[in-house]
């Protein structure tokens, strides 16, 4: 397990507010301030399915910040209620239980707190498995899992409320999973596998070599990427892209500008891309990123069985 406790400090930068700025004339006893962000891996046959289980906490009256572009998520509000803002200006009210569907840019939320959510990744053969539909249909918004899925995961949320450790969440949380999930085909995990591999492909990957890979026409790539991940190939290269260079500049003492060779047209257009995906620039990642982003990075350190594409994420 990953357990990053820290105190809310914020971005020491004016251009980068505090994300956890108190807001004026709040009453009731003050809060500690204090930020956690807990990471457990998932068993390791769901580990296919499902990315790190993690437990949130943030002991604020206002959180405010943003997430990078990611997998769907389930989660479920413990404490807390808020609101997800999205690239194209949307903004969805987060039920207790929810799923967020795949996000294809950099999402904001905003959360009246105390904050205290549970959550785990749903990757694309997870989504598969949970009968959830088509993923580009639900990309960047929101549902109510227990309005979709019936009452089990409302009473699930019941259960997870009396929970304070992340190690007795897992216990419920992931045989509850195991009991919602269906085999997914032969066929099904041999075209996300392909998609998998063709996207941690360091390089810049073309998008006929899958066409080599699956067999499969263009027109059929396309439509079953929509499905499982949420858009369309070219789009999860520029996604990808952008999610690796960001965890190379969080982790490596590299200068930005050198990610840019071979893989962008030129710096301004590194930094767009950089930005839509991230919600950050690249200088704003290495000396100014917020206690959240930074706290979500370490998704990547957690031990045991993780897809490759959750350490990338």
């Amino acid at each position: 397990m990953v357990d990053r406790p820290s105190e809310a400090g914020g971005s020491s930068d004016p251009a980068l507010p505090d994300p956890f700025g108190e807001p004026s004339g709040t009453e009731g006893p003050p809060p500690t301030n204090r930020v956690s962000l807990s990471y457990l891996a998932p068993p390791e046959d769901l580990s296919a399915l499902f990315g790190p289980m993690y437990l949130f906490v943030a002991d604020k009256r206002a959180v405010s910040d943003h997430t990078r572009a990611d997998f769907a998520q389930i989660r479920f509000m413990l404490m807390g209620t808020g609101d997800y803002s999205f690239h194209d200006g949307r903004r969805e009210s987060t039920p207790a239980c929810c799923m967020l569907g795949p996000t294809s840019a950099a999402t904001r939320f905003e959360v009246d707190g105390p904050m205290r959510v549970i959550g785990v990744s749903v990757l694309p053969l997870g989504w598969v498995a949970l009968g959830a539909g088509d993923a580009g249909e639900v990309a960047d918004s929101v549902f109510d899992l227990a309005e979709r899925f019936g009452r089990a995961w409302s009473d699930l949320h019941a259960r997870l409320c009396g929970i304070d450790d992340a190690d007795d969440a897992a216990a419920l949380l992931w045989p509850f999973l195991r009991s919602c999930i269906r085999p997914p085909s032969p066929a099904e995990e041999a075209f996300v596998l392909a998609i998998d591999e063709w996207l941690a492909d360091e390089r810049s990957p073309r998008v006929d070599s899958l066409q080599e890979v699956t067999g499969l026409s263009s027109r059929q790539i396309a439509r079953l990427s929509n499905r499982f991940y949420g858009a369309p190939p070219k789009y999860l290269a520029r996604k990808y892209r952008a999610l690796r260079c960001a965890l190379i500049l969080a982790r490596d003492n590299i200068d930005w500008a050198d990610l840019c060779d071979g893989a962008f047209y030129d710096q301004s257009h590194f930094i767009r891309e950089f930005k839509h995906f991230i919600g950050l620039t690249p200088s704003q990642l290495r000396d100014n990123a917020s206690l959240v982003i930074r706290l979500t990075m370490g998704r990547r350190d957690v031990a045991g069985t993780i897809a490759n594409l959750s350490r990338i994420s």
